[in-house]
């Protein structure tokens, strides 16, 4: 027996008893979802026009357990890179109707607590991890808030990701610098204690070190802080030891940008007296006419974002590992190895 609210707007239950199916049919045949017969999706739809009903976001949000947001996990803030991977995902992501949650856990503790809480759960339909690296424990949190988690930077068993393949192109790098004829390369690292960036600088000292043994030589490492200012203080460091080497591979191009400022503050020419060669392909690596290893962010962002997209279709698809290609990009601060030491 029908008891719709006189003089009010119709409800989805109404719509519901004249129809003579559930909520949950209501739901899903006016979303245009599988798993509704053809004649019970027709008999809904007659029953919503003759109520007038008109779904409400929320009530269909309730129906579906969807919330339309898409959680922003960033575990080294302030870097170029990843605020230019969350604008290219973030295109794909508002383009299909989400909103994005945004967590910069740019601080142990913070990082820390974040894991314990997981603020996202029942917040958000999936969860994009900017992070090189999670440790167990973090994974085992992600795995209970029970939505598709994606990585940009790193892997994580049963979810998707993309990522580069940061060993090969460290031996890419650095097969350059050794061609060149340079014997004496000092890799600056950053000395950031996160996991992420832990597995990054583990990775690519891997490929330098790789091609230096191929060839009987032996690299010296140089750890800093991260960033430019981490950069500029290597270099003081080479330079006050008096000890300069004939190149620098920089594992990130705010470390190069950094180390050639000082570089030609101190009258140091580059790369006649030293070479120097990042990592990244920073927006202010051209302007420096910096030689550095590419990766596109755009294309991490917009590949991790179409990910998620497909695991929550009405199809899920599987997670993927998507390894994406880099490139030497070769300008003006790397060159033939000097003769003799610098000034």
């Amino acid at each position: 027996m029908e008891n719709h609210r006189a003089g009010g707007p119709a409800h989805i239950d109404d719509v519901a008893r004249r129809a003579g199916v559930s909520t949950a049919t209501v739901s899903r045949s006016l979303r245009g979802l599988d798993r509704v017969a053809p004649g019970t999706r027709q008999r809904v739809a007659k029953a919503a026009e003759e109520l007038h009903y008109v779904a409400s976001p929320a009530a269909s949000q309730l129906a579906s357990r969807r919330t339309h947001a898409i959680g922003v996990v960033v575990t080294s803030g302030g870097r170029w890179f990843w605020s230019e991977v969350i604008s290219a995902a973030e295109r794909v992501l508002r383009g299909a109707g989400y909103d994005l949650l945004l967590y910069l856990l740019d601080e142990a503790s913070g990082r820390r607590q974040f894991f314990d809480l997981m603020p996202v759960r029942r917040r958000v339909d999936a969860v994009l991890v900017l992070a090189a690296s999670v440790t167990t424990r973090e994974q085992e949190a992600l795995r209970e808030v029970d939505v598709p988690i994606q990585l940009v930077g790193g892997r994580m068993t049963g979810s998707g990701s993309v990522r580069i393949d940061d060993v090969g192109a460290a031996v890419t790098a650095t097969r350059h610098l050794v061609a060149l004829g340079h014997r004496d390369v000092v890799m600056v690292c950053s000395d950031a204690t996160d996991p992420s960036s832990r597995r990054t600088t583990r990775l690519r000292r891997t490929g330098f070190d790789r091609v230096l043994g191929e060839h009987g030589l032996t690299g010296r490492i140089l750890s800093t802080h991260p960033g430019i200012d981490g950069g500029a203080a290597a270099a003081e460091q080479l330079l006050s030891q008096g000890d300069l080497p004939t190149a620098i591979f920089a594992e990130a191009d705010e470390l190069a940008l950094g180390a050639l400022r000082t570089f030609r503050r101190a009258g140091i020419a580059v790369p006649d007296d030293i070479s120097v060669l990042g990592f990244d392909d920073h927006e202010l690596a051209d302007a420096v006419d910096l030689t550095t290893v590419a990766r596109s962010p755009g294309a991490h962002g917009h590949s991790a974002a179409m990910q998620l997209m497909a695991t929550l279709g009405p199809s899920p698809a599987r997670p993927t590992d998507v390894v994406l290609p880099t490139r030497l990009v070769l300008r003006g601060t790397t060159g033939p190895a000097r003769d003799g030491s610098a000034s």
